[in-house]
């Protein structure tokens, strides 16, 4: 028997991030370490209220410790998204869960449960990469000693989704970006870009998860409203995109990529126009870094219909 996915994800739950927190939840074969939350889309400690509500509607209330990390980014201002509505659960008014955060931080505990298991811990990041740049400065050593380093983020030389030129977790701490992708870690990137192409449900898919009508698929229809209707009035298309869940489900099984890419990622942190644009190019190609070897593997292509099944799976 495989042994299991020893997973931490690093969240700022809101919309999809839930999504990704309930497929590994409920997925077989995942033995789910902790949440940690970090700055990004709405209010901090409401980011920590989505993460223990979503446990609790997995049925696995107490089960997954939650921490708090970073409540803002390295530098610059922290600013909330609009995407998923202010409580980042479009304006559902779900109570507190009985479950409450670790008083552990959560960077203490991301270097605490890599380091006492070297090669075994999987890290999703799909938050700002505040927490993880920071565990990587208080303990450099957890670059060779995570298993592997999902991050959900940047656009494959694309356009944005918070900026022209940004995806929203480079945008909001391209400082913290720029230090994981030096780090040395071992990374697959997911991104916006992808999301796009492979991360998006049309509205048959939509309909098939309301037509579950269990208490899961009711959550994924409440939480995913705001998001849905933004999607339409921004792409034209009744769509519901999937970044985060899309991430973590090429995680537990990698058999969802299609096509993949060794690259050389790098992220601006500077450029009034450009901040948190990211670099994405093949190694040894371009003549000012003509000796950058990849330092990442970007996900092209991913099988849009075995997610959607995933996904439809985990909320019967």
């Amino acid at each position: 028997m495989p042994a299991a996915t020893r997973l931490i994800i690093d969240t700022d739950t809101a919309g999809d991030d839930a999504f990704s927190l309930l497929l590994a939840l409920r997925t077989p074969g995942v033995r789910f370490e902790a949440v940690t939350i970090c700055n990004g889309n709405v209010d901090f400690n409401q980011q920590a209220e989505n993460a223990l509500y979503t446990i609790e509607v997995a049925g696995r209330g107490g089960d997954v410790p939650v921490y708090l990390g970073s409540a803002r980014p390295i530098m610059g201002r922290w600013q909330a998204a609009e995407f998923h509505g202010t409580d980042g659960m479009s304006e559902a008014g779900f109570p507190k869960a009985a479950q409450r955060p670790h008083p552990r931080h959560a960077v203490d505990a991301i270097v605490d449960l890599v380091m006492r298991n070297p090669g075994q811990i999987t890290i999703l990041a799909q938050a700002p990469l505040t927490n993880i740049a920071l565990a990587y400065l208080m303990e450099p050593r957890i670059a060779a000693a995570v298993k592997h380093l999902w991050i959900m983020g940047g656009t494959d030389n694309d356009v944005g989704n918070i900026t022209p030129a940004a995806e929203f977790n480079f945008f909001i701490d391209p400082e913290a970006a720029k230090i994981v992708f030096d780090a040395g870690f071992p990374i697959t990137l997911s991104t916006w870009t992808l999301t796009l192409k492979s991360g998006s449900l049309a509205a048959d898919d939509v309909a098939r998860i309301a037509a579950l009508d269990t208490p899961l698929s009711r959550f994924f229809m409440t939480v995913s409203r705001v998001p849905r209707e933004r999607a339409l009035a921004r792409y034209g298309a009744a769509i519901s995109t999937h970044p985060d869940s899309l991430t973590c489900a090429c995680l537990l099984n990698e058999g969802l990529i299609l096509e993949s890419a060794d690259a050389v990622v790098d992220v601006e942190a500077a450029g009034e126009l450009t901040r948190g644009l990211s670099s994405i190019y093949p190694p040894r190609l371009v003549e000012r870094w003509p000796d950058r070897d990849a330092n990442a593997r970007i996900i092209r292509t991913a099988d849009t219909r075995g997610f959607a099944d995933m996904l439809a799976a985990v909320l019967k």
